[in-house]
């Protein structure tokens, strides 16, 4: 199997657009993000803003504009940019007959984590949140917030040189939502490229490096 090209974290939306038949989803808009930024989209309930990180992400084909990764078309059958990207956005696919731990053990030998130490780090992350005490549950046995803990542990576990996070705080208390923090700060300071949308101005004004306002359509 030939190699996969690493993409640099250089995030890049040109007039992105978005709309499917006579409905607007996401009027044009611009985000720009680099290496070791964090870039919050910000906008009320409808403006785009998941819209846009799916078009970022390569999930979603804008009608106008271009989105790239490591300047390459943003387009998840480009192996190099599944490579690069690791998203939360909407509900993770998940096995029902795998554990928490199963699961970010499956991840990381996916990603190429040395499979001796898999366990260990998937429980180091599942500790940072909070939720180490869970790590033989099945999914579907957690909690609301639980549950949102988990799916931020799939992303986070994941090697990539962009984050996108759709209202990583959804579900969480203030104390939750600063460990999130943290691990962003963490993954910026690597030199990760984060862009996400979020509606919590504490921890937009602690971590974004810029703030892209997106106007709703109507």
């Amino acid at each position: 199997m030939a190699a996969v090209a690493v993409l640099s974290g250089e995030v890049r939306a040109e007039g992105v657009g978005k709309t499917i038949d006579e409905t607007t989803l996401l009027l044009p808009t611009d985000v720009s993000a680099d290496p070791g930024e964090c870039v919050v989209l910000r906008g009320p309930n409808g403006s785009g803003k998941t819209t846009l990180l799916r078009i970022i992400g390569g999930l979603l084909v804008p009608t106008v504009g271009s989105a790239t990764i490591g300047g390459r078309d943003a387009d998840e059958r480009d192996r190099a940019v599944r490579a690069a990207v690791a998203a939360l956005l909407g509900a993770p696919t998940t096995y029902r007959d795998l554990t928490l731990i199963d699961h970010l053990v499956l991840i990381d030998s996916t990603w190429g984590g040395e499979p001796a130490s898999s366990d260990a780090r998937g429980l180091a992350l599942l500790d940072r949140l909070g939720i180490a005490h869970l790590d033989d549950r099945f999914p579907h046995e957690l909690s609301s917030g639980q549950e949102q803990l988990f799916r931020l542990a799939l992303t986070f576990s994941r090697p990539s040189t962009v984050v996108l996070l759709d209202e990583p705080e959804q579900r969480l208390d203030t104390t939750k939502r600063q460990v999130v923090a943290d691990l962003i700060r963490e993954r910026t300071s690597d030199g990760t490229t984060v862009v996400m949308a979020c509606h919590d101005p504490d921890l937009t004004a602690s971590l974004a490096s810029r703030v892209v306002d997106v106007v709703p359509a109507r």
